[in-house]
């Protein structure tokens, strides 16, 4: 798990998102207010893929207090009608990559809203076909190990307000 980073102090020193949100770049707005910007990628996986960002530099989902993560579902919320309608396609994948290994590559925190047709190539195969079923006694053990570190008083709770 990555620590929490500080708002507007990206690892890499430069973001490409924070150069967008400053009008230093091109970009295509589909949505803007104080909080949140959303922009149609530039290498999208179907035409209509928007990037829903928020407007302050958050690396990780975990980065995010939880009224912008929520204002920012709200916002992807209201453009799914309008990406499906633009787009033509009536299904849609809402993904959001956290850290590097989980595909994510621009560090500032987005939400992909990705139109999806039947057979156009893309995939998030789940569950995911290389992966082994855990046994009942392995998956309880997990699960309460995430529990008692939700009811532990004295561990942050990784959410910010």
């Amino acid at each position: 798990m990555h620590a929490p980073t500080a708002p507007m102090a990206p690892t890499s020193g430069h973001c490409t998102f924070c150069d967008l949100i400053r009008g230093a770049a091109e970009v295509s707005i589909v949505y803007e207010d104080a909080t949140a910007i959303a922009f149609l990628d530039i290498q999208p996986v179907n035409p209509g893929h928007v990037l829903v960002v928020p407007r302050e530099h958050y690396e990780y989902v975990q980065d995010i207090p939880r009224r912008i993560g929520a204002h920012l579902y709200e916002v992807a919320a209201k453009l799914i009608p309008a990406v499906q309608a633009s787009s033509g396609a009536t299904d849609m994948n809402i993904v959001v990559n956290s850290g590097a290994a989980a595909g994510q590559n621009v560090m500032h925190y987005h939400i992909h809203l990705i139109p999806r047709r039947e057979g156009d190539g893309f995939d998030v195969p789940l569950p995911f076909p290389g992966s082994l079923m855990p046994n009942r006694q392995q998956l309880d053990a997990m699960a309460a190990h995430i529990g008692s570190m939700l009811r532990d008083p004295l561990r942050d709770s990784g959410m910010k307000e």
